[in-house]
């Protein structure tokens, strides 16, 4: 699966470096890794309204806490809760700890909203799973942003 993510990120002249570290199912265990600019490894959240009409997922910085309640309010939503593991493989074809906005490729019907803390800007770069949490690929945030938009998903940049 990983190897599909690269010959993705090749095709479209992205550049990337790779990180190996062994399995990671959060994202505490993850900065438990030795990773150089661990502090640019995103946390990803799979969350949905209560109706299952919405799906989206949420980047933030990687200790940043997110109010579900108040996030509702800022993109005039329904209730939200977290998607099950059911609906994580569903509509970004991925197995729990793997959560990533590169998940984007296996939503062919672009039902995901990706939102972006407004924070990660500063970053430049960010990390997240090549859809395999053993690894994670560092790359430029507006390439990231590039990939979402050129699959076709929706995606905002949010104070959260």
């Amino acid at each position: 699966m990983k190897e599909d993510i690269y010959n993705k990120l090749d095709k479209m002249g992205i550049s990337y470096k790779i990180v190996e570290h062994g399995a990671v199912y959060t994202i505490e265990e993850a900065l438990d890794k030795k990773i150089e600019n661990k502090d640019k490894i995103v946390k990803n959240l799979f969350i949905r309204d209560d109706k299952k009409q919405n799906y989206y997922l949420l980047l933030v910085p990687s200790l940043k806490r997110v109010n579900l309640k108040e996030l509702r309010k800022k993109i005039n939503s329904r209730p939200l809760s977290f998607a099950s593991i059911y609906d994580l493989e569903k509509y970004l074809g991925l197995k729990k700890g793997a959560v990533s906005p590169l998940g984007v490729f296996n939503d062919i019907k672009r039902i995901v909203k990706v939102i972006i803390d407004k924070e990660i800007l500063s970053f430049g770069i960010v990390g997240v799973h090549p859809n395999d949490n053993t690894v994670s690929v560092f790359l430029k945030l507006e390439d990231l942003e590039r990939i979402i938009k050129e699959h076709g998903n929706e995606l905002e940049y949010l104070e959260i």
